[in-house]
C-alpha cells in the first residue's frame, strides 16, 4: 500500500494547509479514514487521542510496533487512490498532558460524549485552537458544544457534518485496530458552521469534495444535522421489542438481521408506520427552530442508498411530502424491501444479489472489568431521541411516538438491570444530562437569534 501524497489542491510547498495541527479525539474505524483524508495536504501536524481504557492501551502498543502508521484501504474502482498510510505524529492515551499546539480538532466519537470532550480538552481556554469539527453530530449538538466554549465561542469556528461520509470498518476483528476498509463513501454531505461568515466551513467542504463528495454548506447547524439518516432510521427499527430482545439477549448470539423484513429482522408495517410517525414529529420541531424538514423519501434515496427508478419513481419521490400518511408508509415499505439486496450490484453465478441487508445485532457485552456494557445501536440513539424529546417539551411540541420508544428502551434497560445487578452495569449506562444539555441547546439557539 503506497503512502498517502498530497492532492492537487492545496497542493503546492507554498500553500498554507488550512487546518493546521490537527487533533483527531476517538481512534476508531472513522478516525483512520479521517486521518488519512487530512493529511492528503489539508493539515500540519497529526495527533490522534483515545481515552484511557483498553483500546487506547492496544493503541498506544500497536503504534509503537508499526512506526506510528495508520493503513486504510478504500473499495470501489472509482475511490481506490484514496487508500493508503499515514503517519500519526502524537498519540494521547487520555485527556492528560495535550499541549496547546492544535489548531483544529476533530471529534470522532458519538455525539453524547461531545460536552465531556470539551471539558476534558479544556477547549474553551485552548489559545491556539481554531477550528472544532463535528464528524457525526445529532441535533443540537453544534449548539451543545458551542455553549461548553464560553468567551472562546467568539474566536472558534464550530462545523458539524449532517453525518459521517463513508462506511468505514476494521479489516477484520482479529486484525490490527490501525488498520481499516471503507466499503463506502456516502454520494452527498451537508455541512454548517457555528458562525454566520465562518472561513473554515468553506475548507471543510472543499476537502469532503475532493474525495468525490457532493458537499452542500447550509446557514445553519441544525439544518446540517437533520440530515442524518440515523435520526430517522435507527429508532424505529432498533427501540422496539424485536430488536430489544436480540440486542439485550447475553445468553446466545443473535441470528437476526438488522434491516430484514420480520420475521428475519424488525421491518414490518408498524416499524414504517413509527419511522413515518417519528419523521413528523422531528419536522415539527425542525420548522418551529425555523428550519425546513428533510423529504426523508428522497434524503434516503439521493443522499443514501438508491433504488431503481422502476422500483419508486421520481415523481413518487419528489412529492413523497404531500401524500398522505398511507401512502408514504406504502412507499418507505417499498424502498426497504427493494434495498434488502443491493439493487445495483452485479449477481453471483447463481443470479444472487449482494445481500444488503444482512447486518447482524450487536448485543451486550462484558467490558474487561465483567461490567455488562449496551452497544451504541441503540444506546446513543435513545439519547439522542430523548434530547429531542427534551427540546420538544421546551417548545410545547408533542412527540408521543418519540416517547413511545423512549419508554420502550427504558423498561427493556429496567428489566435487563434488574436482571443482572445495578453494580454489575458499567456505570456510564446511567449518566443522564439530557436536562441541563437540553436547556444548553435552548439558551444558545435563543442568542443565535
Amino acid at each position: 500500500m503506497m503512502t498517502i501524497k498530497a492532492p492537487v489542491s492545496p497542493e503546492d510547498s507554498n500553500h498554507v494547509r488550512p487546518f493546521g495541527n490537527t487533533l483527531l479525539v476517538g481512534a476508531g474505524p472513522a478516525a483512520i479514514q479521517v486521518a488519512a483524508d487530512f493529511s492528503r495536504g489539508w493539515c500540519e501536524k497529526l495527533g490522534l487521542l483515545n481515552r484511557k481504557g483498553p483500546h487506547a492501551a492496544r493503541l498506544k502498543t500497536e503504534l509503537e510496533q508499526q512506526q506510528s502508521v495508520l493503513s486504510i484501504r478504500v473499495q470501489g474502482e472509482t475511490s481506490s487512490q484514496l487508500s493508503g498510510q499515514v503517519r500519526v505524529d502524537r498519540f494521547y492515551e487520555g485527556f492528560e498532558n495535550v499541549e496547546d499546539i492544535w489548531n483544529t480538532v476533530v471529534i470522532c466519537t458519538p455525539s453524547d460524549s461531545f460536552k465531556e470532550i470539551v471539558r476534558a480538552l479544556r477547549l474553551d481556554s485552548r489559545n491556539m485552537l481554531k477550528t472544532i469539527i463535528l464528524l457525526s453530530p445529532g441535533i443540537g449538538s453544534n449548539l451543545l458544544v458551542t455553549s461548553q466554549l464560553k468567551q472562546a465561542k467568539e474566536r472558534v469556528e464550530v462545523i458539524s457534518l449532517s453525518t459521517y461520509y463513508a462506511a468505514t470498518k476494521y479489516e477484520s476483528e482479529q486484525a490490527s485496530i490501525l488498520a481499516a476498509v471503507t466499503k463506502a463513501l456516502k454520494k452527498r454531505i451537508y455541512v454548517a458552521s457555528s458562525k454566520t461568515k465562518g472561513t473554515a466551513v468553506l475548507e471543510v467542504k472543499r476537502l469532503i469534495e475532493s474525495l468525490g463528495i457532493q458537499c452542500t454548506v447550509v446557514g445553519h447547524s441544525i439544518e446540517a444535522e437533520s440530515r442524518g439518516i440515523t435520526t430517522y432510521v435507527h429508532p424505529p427499527f432498533f427501540l422496539n421489542d424485536f430488536s430489544l430482545r436480540e440486542i439485550f439477549n447475553s445468553e446466545q448470539p443473535s441470528k437476526k438481521s438488522m434491516y430484514k423484513i420480520y420475521p428475519e429482522g424488525p421491518i414490518t408495517q408498524h416499524t414504517i408506520r413509527t419511522m413515518v410517525l417519528l419523521w413528523k414529529e422531528v419536522s415539527r420541531l425542525i420548522q418551529h427552530f425555523g428550519f425546513e424538514p428533510v423529504n426523508l423519501l428522497k434524503f434516503l434515496n439521493d443522499d443514501n442508498y438508491p433504488v431503481h427508478e422502476i422500483t419508486l419513481s421520481r415523481e413518487d419521490i419528489e412529492t413523497f411530502m404531500e401524500r398522505d400518511q398511507t401512502r408514504q408508509e406504502y412507499l418507505l415499505y417499498i424502498r426497504y424491501s427493494a434495498i434488502l439486496i443491493d439493487p445495483f450490484s452485479i449477481p453471483d453465478e447463481n443470479g444472487r444479489y449482494f445481500d444488503f441487508s444482512a447486518v447482524p445485532y450487536k448485543q451486550v457485552y462484558q467490558d474487561q472489568h465483567g461490567r455488562w456494557v449496551i452497544p451504541r445501536i441503540p444506546f446513543e440513539d435513545y439519547k439522542r431521541l430523548k434530547l429531542l424529546e427534551g427540546l420538544a417539551r421546551k417548545a410545547n411540541l408533542p412527540m408521543p411516538q418519540a416517547g413511545q420508544l423512549i419508554q420502550c428502551f427504558e423498561k427493556k434497560l429496567d428489566a435487563f438491570v434488574t436482571e443482572k445487578g445495578r453494580g454489575w452495569v458499567h456505570p456510564d449506562t446511567f449518566a443522564d444530562t439530557t436536562r441541563e444539555d437540553v436547556d444548553a441547546i435552548w439558551k444558545e439557539m435563543g442568542e443565535g437569534r
